[in-house]
């Protein structure tokens, strides 16, 4: 298996520190709002990561965070008339909400900064014991010139860095930095905001330092793959990895995976909060099903931009419709298979090299998109098969296995067909009879009026199927 390391900028042969386990942390969400569709699909796109290695026999032990101390946090409390926690309360069962409905997996650990502050603080002070950290009137900052290899996973100079930091400072602005690029391990509490003791007086982490901790302290002082969105690249893990290796002396993570943006428009402009453009996950999946998000946002290559239109969501709820039917026409033809059949072992053989070429593809840096044509591949393969007047029931179930094997990779998961009232029944067979009588107009306003109620009808050789409109 390959993955893209950022930190290379190639692509790499995966291996585990450990055989058969992996150890990854992807940088979950500051907890003032509800998700967008942008956060959305970086949780999608490394659980989708997660599901694979999972297929793939790996014992997954995934963290990820939540941010529940921030400027964010306190501004929104301050106008909700809440304290910052009921506030983080509030938006994590709103995260979960979202991403339960999304058939996201839950996090191995989702540690909060609060649960982890004495960790924090010791954390801080051990950079500021090996000269890495310096207090300044109650802050504390990292020394980035005091990290040899400062700006080795975006690929820029220390100089470089400083030049565009210095910039960034207001005219005339005061700054207690001892350098422009330095970055904030802890800040000295604001008049009646949120704090704890520490050696250097009352205050609260920076954002950088919080991810450092969790990861090493619930994965080790080096991880197998941390992962996040691409614009975490600099400066958020950039500065993770300057803290935790000053911390460790070790590496701290061996791959490091970043995922594209949702675009909105033809301009392809990236989806944000601060540009204001952004589309809420809670308010799409109450319009949309969420099935059909996920799969939207499944569908793309993890790396590459993922634009959003309502075209693209509705190629996803087609996609998304052929499978189910595919699926509900296996169970179907359940009901007329043999036990078995001389060609059983040319098929099974064909099934499992359906399986082969999407473990080759997706082994290419997980590349759904070419996985899924594997899929789609299959899904006609069953389509053709299930056609035959004499099928078998060994084949019908290795189809079944691993049809819903793969697709799972993806969160896709298959309704059962739901059991019709009376009425419905006796409406399907009264057309049946109808069609052999060859009463069409009868047999049309049976089909026209099923339709109305939901009901789609499919005529085959083998008989009349039924599906449920989505």
């Amino acid at each position: 298996m390959k993955l893209f390391n950022t930190l290379t900028n190639q692509k790499e042969t995966f291996e585990p520190l450990r055989p058969g386990e992996i150890s990854m942390y992807v940088c979950g969400p500051t907890v003032y709002n509800y998700i967008h569709i942008g956060n959305a699909r970086s949780t999608v796109a490394f659980d989708t990561v997660r599901r694979y290695f999972e297929y793939r026999g790996y014992n997954v032990k995934y963290v990820s965070n939540f941010t529940d101390v921030d400027d964010k946090i306190i501004r929104r409390a301050n106008e909700e008339g809440l304290t910052p926690s009921e506030i983080a309360d509030k938006y994590i069962e709103a995260f979960y909400a979202d991403t339960d409905a999304l058939n996201v997996k839950r996090a191995t650990k989702n540690p909060r900064v609060v649960e982890n502050m004495d960790d924090i603080i010791d954390f801080v002070a051990d950079l500021v014991d090996k000269d890495y950290a310096y207090e300044a009137d109650g802050d504390v900052y990292f020394r980035a010139r005091q990290f040899d290899d400062y700006g080795k996973l975006s690929d820029q100079s220390i100089d470089d860095l400083r030049q565009g930091a210095s910039e960034r400072l207001e005219a005339g602005a005061d700054t207690v930095k001892e350098d422009a690029v330095d970055f904030a391990l802890w800040k000295k509490a604001k008049p009646d905001e949120i704090s704890w003791d520490s050696p250097w007086g009352k205050g609260r982490p920076g954002w950088h330092i919080e991810c450092s901790v969790m990861a090493t302290k619930y994965l080790g002082d080096t991880i197998d793959i941390h992962g996040g969105g691409h614009d975490l690249t600099f400066p958020h893990h950039e500065n993770e990895i300057a803290q935790s290796e000053a911390h460790t002396g070790q590496t701290f993570a061996r791959y490091w995976m970043h995922n594209g943006f949702v675009t909105m428009g033809d301009d392809g402009e990236k989806m944000s909060k601060s540009l204001g453009n952004f589309i809420l996950a809670h308010d799409l999946i109450a319009q949309v099903p969420p099935q059909v998000v996920r799969f939207f946002l499944a569908s793309a290559h993890y790396r590459s931009p993922l634009k959003f239109s309502e075209a693209n969501l509705e190629e996803a709820r087609t996609n998304l419709e052929r499978l189910q039917t595919t699926y509900q026409n296996l169970n179907y033809r359940y009901n007329d298979a043999t036990d078995s059949l001389t060609a059983d072992d040319d098929m099974l053989a064909k099934i499992a090299d359906f399986e082969e070429k999407f473990v080759e593809a997706m082994d290419d840096d997980i590349n759904t998109p070419n996985g899924l044509t594997i899929i789609y591949q299959l899904m006609r393969e069953i389509n053709v098969y299930i056609e035959n007047d004499h099928i078998s029931k060994v084949v019908l179930d290795q189809m079944k296995a691993t049809f819903t094997e793969l697709v799972g990779i993806f969160g896709v998961t298959f309704e059962e067909e739901e059991l019709l009232d009376d009425t419905i029944q006796a409406l399907i067979d009264e057309r049946t009879a109808a069609r052999k009588a060859k009463d069409f107009e009868r047999s049309d306003a049976i089909r026209d009026q099923l339709k109305a109620q939901g009901i789609i009808l499919d005529d085959t050789a083998q008989g009349t199927r039924w599906r449920r409109s989505h």
